[in-house]
């Protein structure tokens, strides 16, 4: 399909009676509507007015004149008014400096990663994890490397949680005591279930 004048004609009388572009297609036939959008960019038609076809049909000869950019108004940001600091408490020798108490933990959802029981660990790595934990260096979060044990003891809701931080293994995220907890076969922790 070419565009011919006639068709082109049609086109512009469509599309200034603010006809859709599917409309036009389907009028014209033989043309998608992709093509009809097409067409109409490359005629300068896109800007749909009052006077239709009329101005839309006028020739694009008239230099553009270049408008002056509007700069926006400077907005003055709002601020609020200072408030008053509070008075510091004297500190006694013998107290902890004040600090704000700590926001209660609230768990994002997510269930703590279970933890096996008693009855599933073996007596004799049981000992070691209790021998281990004694000697354990009791680290933060953020004191964790590549290199230091990441079990985690106790509840991480708590200021008493703490991480193993003895050397790992090779290729392991824990100690040699907590891979043994850690790493058994299934059947063997099913058969102490039992």
């Amino acid at each position: 399909m070419s565009w011919t004048d006639e068709r082109v004609e049609l086109l512009k009388k469509m599309w200034g009676e603010g006809q859709s572009a599917s409309q036009i297609a389907k009028e014209l036939g033989g043309v998608t509507r992709n093509a009809v959008i097409g067409k109409v960019h490359r005629l300068g038609l896109s800007n749909r007015n009052s006077t239709g076809a009329a101005k839309a049909a006028e020739p694009k000869e008239k230099p553009a004149v270049a408008a002056k950019p509007k700069v926006p108004p400077k907005v003055q940001p709002k601020t609020e008014p200072a408030r008053p600091i509070p008075p510091a408490q004297p500190k006694s020798a013998d107290s902890k400096p004040n600090l704000p108490a700590r926001k209660q933990i609230i768990p994002a959802g997510q269930p703590l990663p279970p933890q096996p029981s008693a009855n599933e660990i073996s007596p004799e790595a049981l000992a070691k994890v209790n021998e281990v934990e004694k000697k354990a260096k009791r680290l933060s979060l953020m004191d964790l490397t590549e290199r230091t044990c990441k079990w985690p003891v106790g509840d991480p809701a708590t200021e008493d949680f703490w991480f193993c931080g003895l050397s790992v293994q090779q290729g392991k995220p824990y100690c040699e005591a907590h891979v043994g907890v850690a790493f058994q076969p299934m059947s063997a922790r099913r058969d102490r279930k039992r």
